[in-house]
């Protein structure tokens, strides 16, 4: 009974989409690893060209995206609903948790506690009014309505897609059927989802490398641990451990697992709000920053820099956006599946409402906490990371400032391994539905095939934190990948409203 069940499972699956990608990444780290410097070179040359020969591409698809966001929300598209259930499936607070810890992993701690001294002493914001205006300001530029534009516009079409029209291929090639028609049953989808799924994994693999260190740290801080490989490992273990054992729990796990990360994430925040003492400060920044970015939204997006005065938005700006775009291959299709039962207009707003929540408030309370530290004297961080320091340290150092510091560190590593797990948890849903031929939307993915993702998404990182030029180059990939992503994302935007018109006119 259980061979004839395996061999059911076989048949179903897209070996091609499981395989390739997979040699195409372990060829790439085999390259980086014998060839580090000479890789490296190479992939810097085609980097920079995208950046800063072609980096008005990105720029206007993150303007476009913001835009075509609105216009299905407000337009006769907003009332689609996704999928014939009279209330939507999960409440608003589940859903907008899950959005927001399974879209934006660990990182967003890791830079809500750095970003805004890494941009510190540059020259685009000494020349625009300085740090305690502009630094917290493009940090919530950055992680922004842009950066959830991409999400958002994406996660409508595949929810239409599997909701509304009830197709059964969870790919990136299924999206663009109406416009490239049966296309995409060919060598066009294969392309497609081939190129996709390369880029995911270049993104992931490369995503723990990030947020990893200040995790070593703050443990060997806190217990009196050596740093080095073999606690990088226990770290990344740890994490698999506990995504892999979601897997077996299904979407209740993630649900589940979702909540518990958003209650950590509050905790966290609200300790430093209040018990960092700086409370009105950082209140105050925030609503500042937020007005400041409103007000400059439209010039912010469309800078850039002709005269390469700064190089600011090549370096940054253009960098994000490629980035988002990399990891758009996988968080919208776990957004849309998760709005069964919403309307478009629901999707499309609720989601702003709670990536922009949680996002802002992370990098208001923690940036902000940091900023009012360099601002009153009391710790020159951008200093030191100028003269060379490296920024797991220099954030310990900012939290060591707060009273009860180890707890708060404590629950800072706790918080990170929640969110690195909600989000690679998702992520192993939407690529383990890439692995089948034919899915059901309805239709949760075998958790051996899950299981199969989860230990791969964890493998890649623990080879490469042997060599960081392969996580830097590997990086690049991700980026460099976001080139045709981009002109993936114009297609399925497209094929939405034409699919979407064909639905309201036989309504």
């Amino acid at each position: 009974m259980e061979n004839r069940r395996e061999s059911k499972l076989l048949k179903r699956l897209d070996l091609s989409t499981m395989v390739i990608p997979l040699i195409a990444i372990v060829l790439l780290c085999a390259v980086f690893m014998l060839l580090p410097e000479q890789s490296k070179n190479v992939l810097g040359v085609i980097r920079s060209f995208m950046g800063d020969d072609i980096g008005v591409y990105y720029v206007l698809l993150g303007v476009g995206a913001v835009i075509c966001s609105m216009y299905m929300a407000f337009s006769k598209y907003g009332a689609i609903k996704l999928g014939d259930l009279e209330k939507p499936q999960y409440s608003t607070f589940k859903w907008g948790t899950m959005i927001f810890t399974s879209t934006m992993a660990a990182d967003i701690l890791f830079y809500s506690l750095c970003e805004w001294a890494l941009y510190g002493n540059n020259p685009h914001i000494v020349a625009m009014g300085g740090m305690q205006k502009w630094a917290p300001t493009y940090t919530l530029f950055h992680w922004g309505p842009i950066a959830w534009s991409f999400y958002i516009v994406l996660a409508v079409a595949f929810g239409f897609m599997i909701h509304v029209r009830g197709r059964e291929k969870q790919k990136f090639s299924e999206a663009c059927r109406p416009i490239l028609g049966d296309k995409v049953d060919g060598i066009w989808g294969r392309v497609i989802d081939l190129l996709a799924v390369i880029a995911l994994l270049a993104g992931t693999a490369t995503t723990f490398s990030l947020a990893t260190p200040l995790l070593s740290a703050a443990l060997c801080h806190v217990f009196g641990l050596t740093p080095g490989i073999a606690l990088t490992i226990l770290i990344l273990l740890m994490i698999a451990f506990v995504y892999t054992l979601t897997v077996w729990f299904g979407m209740k796990g993630v649900s589940r697992l979702a909540s518990i990360c958003a209650y950590l994430f509050f905790v966290l925040l609200a300790y430093v709000l209040i018990g960092g003492g700086e409370c009105r400060y950082i209140i105050e920044t925030g609503v500042s920053s937020i007005g400041n970015l409103v007000q400059n939204f439209v010039g912010m997006a469309t800078w850039m820099d002709p005269a390469r005065e700064t190089s600011f938005v090549q370096d940054w700006s253009i960098f994000y956006w490629a980035y988002w775009m990399a990891w758009g291959v996988a968080t919208p299709f776990f957004i849309g599946i998760i709005s069964k039962g919403r309307t478009v207009k629901n999707t499309v707003l609720g989601a702003y409402g709670c990536g922009l929540a949680g996002t802002f408030m992370s990098f208001i309370v923690l940036g902000n906490y940091g900023l009012s530290q360099q601002i009153k004297g009391t710790l020159d961080v951008v200093g030191e990371l100028e003269n060379g320091a490296d920024i797991p340290s220099v954030i310990l150092e900012v939290l060591n400032t707060l009273p009860g510091a180890k707890f708060v560190l404590i629950i800072l590593v706790i918080t990170m391994i929640a969110f690195y797990s909600t989000t690679f948890d998702a992520l192993t849903m939407v690529v383990s539905s890439y692995s089948y031929k034919f899915l059901k939307g309805d239709e949760e993915p075998d958790k051996k095939i899950r299981t199969f993702w989860a230990v791969m998404f964890i493998l890649f990182p623990i080879a490469l934190i042997f060599s960081e030029n392969s996580m830097s180059s590997l990086q690049s990939v991700a980026i460099i990948a976001a080139f045709p992503i981009g002109i993936i994302v114009i297609l399925i935007v497209a094929s939405f409203f034409r699919d979407a018109g064909e639905y309201l006119k036989g309504k």
